[in-house]
């Protein structure tokens, strides 16, 4: 009964009560009283129950869900086995703030040693070049390029973040000695970022969401997610460079290059609509700009694929499963280009 109500107080948009809870919901949740309740602490038994032993997490997992007596002892006898944990899709670093949260309120070591633990797995994950594979143990495929797709590779150094600059975010401190690895993982992270910025005819551009892990150059992931320019994924990694106190002379040029090609790439008097349960792009000469998901690294054009991997150049061209079934462009980058000029002000 308390998650209904827990519902109601959310505001996400939209009415809460019609919109079935996610354990994203729950993880993020900024009501701290509901980490104090015994709801939380039975959730937190399932946290602790998924984590590997690695230290990791698997993905798209309902922590919330009640579990039967059989599926809790397959999940202990699946400790042992680190296969499939990853940080796509929030993956860990979700499982590692809720246990933040909850030590916080119900202060139990089970939490903090699970919590260290995932920072020692992130640590572990890492590439010597500063990049993150997105499943650790490696799983083959794209999945062992570089990621910045879905915010995997800004979320941990989010979190990184956090913890090195002791802001008191989580909850649960980490010893001096694991607070060096981690500022020198973080350190590591940005450099890579710095490194992986695409530079066109010369220019500084963006990020591409998966960069090759050899390389360094933009790679290919799924058939319909080709070698390209990210409107996406380059607003939080900026958005994060940004955040950085007492900046590098090199992220002050990657926030001022990555910015000035946003304010490029912007497209301005359409909007997106569904018509008919389809998916259209509608001329408005008041819509908010939007940015393009993939965009060419010759030109910046912007270019859509089905699963045949065949560019096309406008959205109308693709068939109806991808063009429905996939976020083709963002409004992400308003943020970076809202905050410009009070970053642009704090460096004098």
């Amino acid at each position: 009964m308390f998650l209904v109500a827990f519902l109601l107080t959310m505001s996400f948009g939209i009415k809460a009560q019609d919109k079935k809870i996610k354990w994203k919901d729950i993880a993020e949740s900024k009501d701290e009283s509901f980490f104090e309740t015994p709801e939380a602490k039975n959730i937190a038994e399932n946290v602790l129950l998924y984590q590997r032993d690695i230290g990791g997490w698997p993905k798209n997992i309902e922590m919330q869900k009640e579990l039967s007596s059989s599926e809790k002892q397959n999940l202990v006898k699946l400790k042992a086995d680190p296969t499939g944990c990853t940080t796509d899709n929030g993956a860990t670093c979700q499982e590692m703030l809720f246990l933040s949260k909850i030590y916080k309120k119900q202060p139990d070591d089970r939490y903090k040693t699970a919590f260290l633990r995932g920072v020692m797995y992130l640590i572990t994950a890492q590439y010597k070049n500063g990049g993150w594979p997105q499943f650790y143990p490696f799983k083959e495929g794209y999945y062992t390029n570089i990621t910045y797709n879905d915010n995997s590779m800004v979320n941990i150094l989010n979190l990184f973040k956090e913890l090195k600059d002791k802001t008191g975010f989580y909850s649960i401190e980490v010893p001096d000695e694991i607070a060096k690895m981690v500022q020198a993982s973080f350190n590591k992270g940005i450099d890579c970022i710095i490194k992986t910025q695409y530079k066109q005819n010369g220019v500084l551009t963006a990020w591409c969401a998966q960069h090759d892990r050899e390389t360094l150059e933009p790679a290919k992931a799924r058939a319909y997610e080709l070698p390209s320019l990210s409107g996406k994924e380059s607003a939080k990694i900026t958005l994060l460079l940004m955040s950085i106190k007492n900046p590098s002379k090199e992220v002050i040029n990657a926030v001022e290059t990555s910015t000035a090609w946003f304010e490029k790439t912007k497209i301005t008097g359409i909007k997106i609509e569904t018509v008919d349960k389809d998916r259209v792009v509608v001329q408005d000469p008041n819509a908010e700009p939007l940015w393009a998901r993939f965009m060419e690294l010759k030109d910046n054009r912007p270019f859509f694929c089905d699963r045949d991997g065949i560019k096309k150049y406008s959205l109308a061209e693709i068939g109806h499963e991808r063009r429905n079934g996939y976020a083709w462009y963002t409004n992400e980058p308003k943020e970076v280009l809202k905050k410009y000029p009070s970053w642009k002000k704090s460096l004098e």
